[in-house]
């Protein structure tokens, strides 16, 4: 069911059906107050007559006639029938009207049971005991309310047309509210089925609405929508470059180990060997990378442990050092006395110590000379900045922006062995990790990736 129509059959329903209720109440309690009232009115008309009757007792029979006959038109169609002590009938009224349960009330009346009120039909019935100059009588009044009941059936049919207005006018209002609410849902909906998210690049979904709620919501899915699609691009690259990109480079390792075998030269086959086994190692490298990305693209938790990062740095490079002995890393901090706290992030080990690789491999491997520089600036309270320095032939301005895409090596990465895909995953990581990853070139032949880390 549309949300328009259930928020029309909620809203209307439930305002009807206590206007149903409330208008039943008031019917209800006008009904109970006009027999009350009317009721009382009959005691009231039985004790003015026992009054007469113990007034004029001693007077003849024509007396009673004429106190009968002065009253007969108090109430429409009434019989009142009055008893002695002993029960006797000492007066009734000159109406025609029969009383079918004048003898069992009148068998129930006594000094303990004073009250008796029933129904005949439409008409009121009444019974009571009557104490009045140490004299004792029962009376017995059937009487119909005729201007009671006029009110009564008046006041239902007012209720009634009531009842009818308010339900037309709360289902017209209903219908109105109903669509003013779900319009922005109801685009929300449309906009949604015209999503295409096969597209590299989905579009923001736009709508206009004053509602907290839905533009929360909004703003939610474009948030879901931009990390979908990036997981999406992302998967989509890694399987293209799994399935395709690293047959290439494999066969290429195969190749070559099969030349090798070829040769006779055991010093050639050991330089060569060794060769193979740095290529082999960087591939299965960022194999592992995206293996560890992919489960978190898929929704894995990410395991994240407090870590200083410059000893991370420290053990790479050391690392590098047993293959690139020639190679300096030149390690700064900024300012000379810093906050050691600084340095301890929630990082994930497996991952960032790749990205650190990535950077420090390019470093090496794009150097004119055999150092560089590591540089961690503590001086803001915020984030922590670290700057990885090199020199030699820097990228274009026309190639920068392509740095962080997926294959793309610069015309700088000539000669020298890759897969085009260290620097997009060291951006990954970067985010994953909450950082960010830049390339500047703010001299000559200086090349420079800087790292963000921002510190809660």
């Amino acid at each position: 069911m549309k949300i328009g129509n259930k928020i029309l059959i909620y809203f209307s329903t439930t305002v009807i059906a206590l206007t149903a209720i409330s208008l039943t109440i008031i019917y209800i309690l006008f009904f109970e107050y006009r027999e009350e009232e009317f009721q009382q009115q009959q005691n009231g008309k039985i004790h003015t007559t026992i009054k007469l009757i113990e007034k004029f007792k001693r007077e003849s029979a024509a007396i009673s006639y004429l106190i009968d006959q002065q009253d007969i038109n108090d109430f429409y169609d009434e019989k009142l029938l009055v008893y002695d002590s002993n029960k006797n009938l000492i007066f009734a009224s000159l109406d025609s009207l029969y009383i079918v349960k004048a003898e069992s009330i009148l068998n129930k009346l006594s000094p303990t049971q004073r009250w008796i009120e029933t129904k005949e039909e439409n008409y009121d019935l009444i019974g009571i005991y009557v104490e009045a100059n140490n004299q004792n009588y029962y009376a017995v009044s059937k009487a119909y309310d005729a201007f009671g009941y006029t009110k009564l059936y008046f006041l239902r049919n007012v209720l009634i047309g009531i009842f009818l207005f308010i339900t037309i006018v709360v289902i017209l209002i209903s219908r109105l509210l109903s669509n003013k609410i779900s319009r922005p849902i109801t685009t929300l909906a449309e906009n949604l089925n015209k999503y295409d998210l096969s597209k590299e690049k989905v579009e923001e979904l736009k709508i206009e609405t004053s509602s907290y709620e839905l533009n929360q919501l909004t703003q939610r899915f474009n948030e879901l929508i931009k990390r979908t699609n990036e997981a999406f691009v992302f998967q989509k690259h890694t399987i293209h470059h799994i399935s395709h990109q690293l047959k290439t480079p494999i066969s290429v390792l195969v190749s070559e180990l099969e030349r090798i075998r070829n040769i006779p030269n055991i010093e050639v086959i050991t330089s060569e060997i060794e060769n193979q086994i740095t290529k082999t190692k960087s591939l299965g490298s960022i194999i592992n990378v995206l293996l560890e990305i992919s489960k978190i693209e898929s929704g894995q938790q990410i395991k994240k442990q407090a870590l200083r990062i410059d000893e991370l740095f420290f053990d790479v490079i050391e690392e590098l050092n047993a293959i690139y002995p020639d190679f300096q890393f030149e390690v700064n901090y900024v300012p000379d006395e810093i906050n050691e706290n600084k340095l301890v992030i929630n990082l994930n080990p497996v991952l960032i110590r790749q990205a650190i690789l990535n950077l420090l491999t390019n470093c090496i491997s794009y150097s004119h000379n055999s150092k560089a520089e590591i540089k961690f600036d503590c001086s803001q309270s915020n984030e922590l900045k670290i700057q990885i320095l090199n020199s030699g032939k820097p990228i274009s301005t026309e190639e920068e922006k392509f740095l962080f895409n997926h294959f793309f090596r610069g015309k700088n990465s000539e000669g020298k062995i890759g897969f085009g895909l260290g620097l997009v995953l060291t951006k990954r990581i970067a985010e994953i990790n909450s950082a960010t990853i830049t390339y500047s070139n703010p001299a000559p032949n200086i090349n420079v990736f800087e790292l963000n880390f921002p510190l809660s």
